[in-house]
């Protein structure tokens, strides 16, 4: 399986991001890390290994994106607005500098986004914000409502980066394209998260699948189990 390992600059960031990339051609996936995870977290907890009978396919091409939740969401020492401000250059890193990069290196108008626990958060938030770029989103074990990272702080950069709250006024007939599955377990803590957002979804008629695994809980071997068969779908 090839493994590619890239440096670049970010000029939304202002500094160096790292990214791992496997696979040689297919359709390209973005895929967000945990909690103030790195790019090769995806591939040490064998998520990457999981998909290898894809990628070397050639189904899928897998873009394992650093994070830089270190300077936003988890940034304790910074106050909430500055934490918030912080992920919206995240968020225009990802849209303005890697997806156009990733639609003309693998010829697509749209790519995947995927994650495990707060990367799908990560991933599901990209998705409904800029739903034209999208066009498939994989959540595992994810939680949805960004407010508890802003100790009661809350503006408009809070909302706007909250599902729970905009998705229910959102508009967008690419939603309606999108190839959704939002993944849970029995006995992840996660699960009610989950389950919020497919109600919201299912009330604004969107497409999606809910898949919740009758076994496991908040852990890795559940989200093994769930990213081949969600990738299969592309």
């Amino acid at each position: 399986m090839h493994e590619q390992h890239r440096r670049f600059y970010s000029h939304h960031l202002g500094q160096d991001i790292d990214m791992l990339v496997f696979g040689t051609w297919g359709f390209p996936v973005v895929i967000f890390p945990t909690s103030g995870g790195h790019d090769n977290e995806a591939r040490d907890f064998k998520l990457i290994e999981a998909a290898r009978p894809l990628i070397e396919a050639g189904r899928v091409k897998l873009y394992c994106i650093d994070s830089v939740d270190r300077f936003s969401w988890y940034a304790k020492h910074l106050h909430p607005s500055i934490r918030v401000q912080n992920h919206g250059f995240y968020d225009q890193f990802l849209s303005d500098e890697l997806v156009p990069m990733l639609q003309q290196e693998c010829n697509v108008d749209k790519i995947g986004v995927a994650g495990c626990s707060f990367g799908g958060y990560q991933a599901l938030n990209f998705a409904f914000r800029h739903p034209n770029q999208v066009a498939h989103l994989f959540t595992m074990g994810a939680a949805f409502d960004i407010r508890q990272f802003m100790d009661g702080y809350h503006d408009d950069n809070v909302y706007f980066n909250n599902p729970p709250e905009y998705l229910p006024g959102a508009q967008s007939e690419h939603f309606h394209w999108m190839n959704i599955i939002l993944g849970t377990a029995e006995h992840d803590f996660c699960k009610n998260s989950t389950f919020d957002i497919s109600r919201i979804l299912s009330e604004k008629g969107i497409s999606h699948t809910l898949d919740v695994k009758p076994f496991g809980d908040h852990d890795w071997p559940v989200w093994r189990e769930m990213f081949p068969q969600y990738l299969s779908t592309i």
